[in-house]
C-alpha cells in the first residue's frame, strides 16, 4: 500500500482512533494486534475483516454468553515450560487454567453458533485442543490458585500430618504459655505467635531462664523475647521436615503438570493467538457500537458514495461539549472524480477532507466506519494527502515550498487508483501565481484519472471545475442572513468566501469595504455577489420546501386519521346494529315464552282468579324488566389504578400477594410472608386489604414448606460468577445474598476474577444497595486478593 506522507495517520487523526480501539481491548494480546493494524488493498481480505467485526457486533448486541474474561497473555509461562525438567509455579498454572477455560468456552460457543457466526467460527476451526489438559489442571489447582490437598495421595498425607502436628504443637505451647503467665513470666495479655515459621511465646527478658527453650527473636526495646519452649521444639522440627517434604511433593506434581503442558504447547499457542485475535475483533466491534458505525462491503472499484459521514474524533469532542455534529453526504465516481470544495473560512472545508481521508483509511484497515448503512466504499491502491503546514527549518522549506514538494510527488505517483486530498490548494505565495500553478496542477491530476478532494478560495479553479469533465464544484453552505457557517456540504456549485460580508459583520468601516470592492474589480465582486445571492435564495427555497413538506406530512396524517376513524365508526355501527337486533330477538323470544307460560298457567288453573292474577302479575314484572333493561349483570372486579406506595397490598402476576416495603425506581421490595423479594413495579396490581387477606389465606392452604435442611446442605460458601454476563451476574449475586441471609450465614465469598476489574466493581455496587451487607472487601492476597470479594452479612 502506497501512502504519503509518512505521518499520514497523525494528520488524519487515525492515531487517536487506534488508541480508542486499544482502550477497548481486554488484554495485551489484543493490543498487539491493534498496534499492527495497517492499510490494505486486498479487497477480499478487508471484507473478511469487516464480516468478522459485523458478526462480533451481533454477539455483543444480542447478549450472547460469549466469554469475555481471562484474556491473559501466558506466553512467558509457556516459554519457561519449554525446557525439559523445568516446572511452572502454582500461580502460573492458575493463569494457564483460566485461559484454557476461556479458550474452551470460546470453541464451544462457536461450535454451537457456527451458522450464526460462520466467519468467526472459521477462525477457530483449526484448533484441535481437547479439554484433557484443562481437566488435569482443574483437578489439581483450586479456585484460589493453589494445589489442592488431594492433588496426590502423598500430598494429602503430608498436609494431614502437618495439620495434626500443628495441633499438638499449639496445645503444648498454649499449656506452657498459660503456666508462664500464671507465674508472671510473660508481659500483659500474652498470645502465641510465629517467628521464622515456628510457634513461640512472649516472655519477659528477665524471666527467660525460667523456661527451657530456644530464643528466636526479641522486641524492639529488648524487654520481651520470643521463646520456643523445649517441649515444642521437637514438634516444630517435625513440622519443618514435613514442610520440606510438602514442597518436594508440590515440585514433583508441578513438574508432571509442566510435562503435560509441554506436550500441548503448539495447540495452546494457537489458542492464545486466537484469544488475541478475538480480543482485537471485539475491541473493533465495541468501537463500532460506541460510535454508531457500520461495516460496509468494499468494492474493488474506486468510488465514494457516503451518506451521513461523521468524523468520529470530532463527534466525540462535540458530544463532550453537548453539541451535535453535522453529517456529510459525499459522492465521487469515475465521471466526477475530483471535488473542488470552496466556501468561507471556518466553514468546515478542512474537516470535510479529513473526514474523507480518515474514513477511507479506517475502511481499508478493516475498521467499522461512522456512515449510514446505505453508504458504498471502494478500494484505493494509494492515498496521498497535503494537509496542514509543512514548514521545516531543518530542511530549509517554506510553507509554499513544502506544498510544491507534495504536489510534485502527487503528479509523479498518482494513478487511476489513487485518492489524493489537498487542503488550501495554491496558498502560501502570491495569489496570481499561486492560482495559476494550482490550476495547471489540477488539470494534470485530472488527466491521471485519480480521485481527490481539494479545498480552495481561488475563483479561477472554480471556473475550471465548472468547465472540465471529471471535476465537480462543491460548497460548504453558509447562512447569508446570519453570516454563520452551516457545515453542510452541497455538491454541484461553487461557494463564496463571503469575505466582504464577514468583514462587514465584524464591523470594518463601510467606506473601506467599498474601496476594497473597487480594488477587487467589478467582475470579481459581481461573481461573489451572485454566489451570495444564489446561496441566500437557495436557503430560502430549502426553508420553504421544508415547511411545505411538514404541512403535507401533517395533512397526510390527518387524512389517514380521518379514514381510520371513518372505518372504525362504520365497523362500530354495524356491530351496534347487529347487537341491537340480537338483543331484540332475545327479548321477543323471552317475552313469547313468558306469555305462553302465562296462558298455560291460566288454562291449567281453569281460570282460577287467584292463579290468574299471579300469572298476570309475573308477566307484568317481566315486561317492566324488559322495558327498564334490568338484566342481571355479573359484578365486575374494579381494578385500583392509583399509584402504588409503600405499605400498599399488591398482587403479582403469579397470584402471590404481599406488602410493599420500599420502592426504588422501577424495582419494588416486597414482604412475601416472612421473606423479602425484589420485583418489577410493572408486574404488580394494587389490591384491597380484604382481597389481600382472602388471597393470603388461600395461599397458606396451598403452600408447601421449604426444606431448610436441604437448602443448608446444598448451599456453597463461595459463588463463582467468572465469565458471566453483567445482567446475569447481578441477578445471581442478589439471589445468592438473599439465600445466605435466609440460611443464617454471616460471611460468604464471591469469586469474580481480576481481569480489568469491571465485574468486581459491578459486584461491589450491587452489594452497596443491600442494607443487610455490613462490608465487602478483597480476600487476602495469598488467597485470591482482588479476584474474590469477602462479604460480611448482618445475620
Amino acid at each position: 500500500m502506497n501512502y504519503y506522507p509518512k505521518d499520514i495517520e497523525v494528520k488524519l487523526g487515525f492515531d487517536k482512533v487506534r488508541q480508542l480501539v486499544k482502550d477497548r481491548c481486554l488484554s495485551t494480546l489484543g493490543e498487539d494486534f491493534v498496534d499492527r493494524l495497517t492499510l490494505s488493498t486486498n479487497t477480499p481480505k478487508i471484507n473478511e475483516w469487516m464480516d468478522q467485526t459485523r458478526e462480533f457486533i451481533q454477539i455483543l448486541t444480542s447478549g450472547s454468553s460469549f466469554p469475555q474474561a481471562n484474556y491473559t497473555d501466558i506466553s512467558p509461562a509457556l516459554k519457561r515450560s519449554e525446557v525439559p525438567g523445568s516446572f511452572l509455579d502454582e500461580e502460573d498454572f492458575f493463569e494457564v487454567k483460566l485461559v484454557l477455560e476461556t479458550l474452551l468456552k470460546m470453541l464451544k460457543f462457536f461450535k454451537e453458533h457456527q451458522e450464526d457466526y460462520p466467519v468467526l467460527a472459521s477462525r477457530v476451526e483449526h484448533i484441535e485442543l481437547d479439554d484433557a489438559l484443562y481437566l488435569a489442571l482443574d483437578k489439581k489447582i483450586d479456585e484460589k490458585g493453589q494445589l489442592k490437598d488431594d492433588a496426590s495421595h502423598e500430598l494429602m498425607s503430608i498436609r494431614s500430618a502437618i495439620s495434626k502436628s500443628q495441633v499438638r504443637a499449639r496445645t503444648a505451647v498454649n499449656k506452657i504459655l498459660k503456666e508462664a503467665n500464671k507465674h508472671g513470666y510473660c508481659p500483659e495479655s500474652p498470645a502465641l505467635t510465629i517467628r521464622e515459621g515456628r510457634m513461640v511465646i512472649p516472655v519477659l527478658a528477665e524471666h527467660k531462664r525460667h523456661i527451657k527453650g530456644f530464643v528466636h527473636d526479641e522486641s524492639a526495646t529488648g524487654q520481651t523475647v520470643y521463646l520456643e519452649p523445649a517441649e515444642a521444639l521437637e514438634i516444630n522440627n517435625e513440622i519443618r521436615e514435613l514442610r520440606y517434604a510438602e514442597r518436594r511433593e508440590i515440585v514433583r506434581i508441578l513438574t508432571v503438570l509442566t510435562d503435560e503442558l509441554r506436550e500441548n504447547l503448539p495447540e495452546v499457542r494457537k489458542g492464545i493467538k486466537v484469544i488475541g485475535v478475538m480480543d482485537f475483533i471485539r475491541a473493533k466491534a465495541k468501537f463500532g457500537i460506541d460510535f454508531d458505525c457500520t461495516c460496509p462491503e468494499l468494492s474493488k472499484q474506486q468510488k465514494i458514495n457516503w451518506q451521513l459521514a461523521r468524523h468520529p474524533i470530532l463527534e466525540a469532542a462535540l458530544n463532550e461539549q453537548k453539541k451535535q455534529i453535522v453529517p456529510l453526504n459525499l459522492a465521487l465516481s469515475r465521471e466526477k472524480r475530483i471535488m473542488l470544495i470552496s466556501g468561507p473560512n471556518a466553514g468546515g472545508k478542512s474537516v470535510c477532507i479529513k473526514t474523507i481521508g480518515l474514513l477511507q483509511y479506517m475502511a481499508q484497515c478493516g475498521m467499522p466506519v461512522s456512515v449510514s448503512e446505505s453508504s458504498e466504499f471502494g478500494t484505493f491502491s494509494s492515498v496521498f494527502i497535503d494537509i496542514g503546514d509543512e514548514q521545516s527549518i531543518e530542511n530549509d522549506l517554506s510553507t509554499y515550498s513544502s506544498h510544491l514538494t507534495n504536489m510534485k510527488h502527487f503528479l509523479e505517483q498518482s494513478t487511476r487508483n489513487t485518492l489524493f486530498l489537498i487542503d488550501e490548494f495554491g496558498t502560501g505565495t502570491e495569489p496570481q501565481f499561486g492560482g495559476a500553478i494550482a490550476e495547471v496542477v489540477l488539470l494534470e491530476l485530472n488527466k491521471s484519472q485519480a480521485f481527490g478532494a481539494i479545498t480552495t478560495h481561488y475563483g479561477n479553479l472554480k471556473k475550471v471545475a465548472d468547465k472540465e469533465k471529471g471535476i465537480v464544484n462543491a460548497a460548504m453552505k453558509f447562512d447569508v442572513k446570519r453570516l454563520e457557517p452551516m457545515y453542510e456540504l452541497e455538491i454541484g456549485k461553487p461557494g463564496s468566501s463571503f469575505a466582504l460580508e464577514i468583514a462587514g459583520k465584524i464591523g470594518l468601516n463601510h467606506e473601506m469595504l467599498n474601496r476594497a470592492k473597487k480594488k477587487a474589480g467589478v467582475s470579481h465582486v459581481q461573481f461573489d455577489r451572485l454566489l451570495s445571492e444564489l446561496e441566500s435564495e437557495k436557503n430560502q427555497i430549502a426553508k420553504d420546501k421544508k415547511a411545505l413538506d411538514s404541512k403535507n406530512k401533517r395533512l397526510t396524517e390527518a387524512i389517514k386519521d380521518y379514514d381510520d376513524l371513518k372505518k372504525y365508526l362504520e365497523k362500530e355501527k354495524a356491530k351496534v346494529l347487529k347487537d341491537a337486533k340480537a338483543e331484540a330477538a332475545r327479548v321477543i323470544e323471552s317475552s313469547n315464552k313468558k306469555v305462553e307460560a302465562t296462558i298455560k298457567a291460566i288454562k291449567e288453573s281453569k281460570a282460577d282468579k287467584k292463579r290468574t292474577a299471579q300469572a298476570r302479575e309475573a308477566l307484568k314484572d317481566h315486561a317492566n324488566k324488559v322495558v327498564r333493561g334490568k338484566e342481571k349483570v355479573e359484578p365486575q372486579k374494579v381494578i385500583d389504578t392509583s399509584p402504588i406506595a409503600v405499605g400498599d397490598k399488591v398482587q403479582l402476576k403469579s397470584g402471590a400477594v404481599g406488602e410493599v416495603e420500599s420502592i426504588k425506581g422501577k424495582q419494588v421490595e416486597l414482604l412475601l410472608g416472612g421473606l423479602k423479594s425484589r420485583v418489577k413495579l410493572a408486574d404488580l396490581v394494587k389490591i384491597s386489604s380484604k382481597e389481600f387477606k382472602k388471597s393470603a389465606e388461600k395461599r397458606v392452604q396451598q403452600m408447601t414448606g421449604i426444606n431448610l435442611n436441604d437448602k443448608m446442605a446444598s448451599f456453597s460458601a463461595t459463588l463463582d460468577i467468572r465469565g458471566v454476563r453483567a445482567e446475569e451476574a447481578i441477578g445471581k449475586v442478589e439471589y445468592y445474598v438473599d439465600e445466605a441471609l435466609l440460611l443464617g450465614h454471616a460471611e460468604v465469598k464471591i469469586l469474580h476474577g481480576k481481569g480489568h476489574g469491571i465485574l468486581r466493581e459491578l459486584v461491589r455496587n450491587v452489594l452497596k444497595e443491600n442494607h443487610k451487607v455490613i462490608s465487602a472487601k478483597d480476600e487476602h492476597v495469598e488467597h485470591g486478593g482482588a479476584g474474590i470479594t469477602v462479604v460480611t452479612l448482618d445475620n
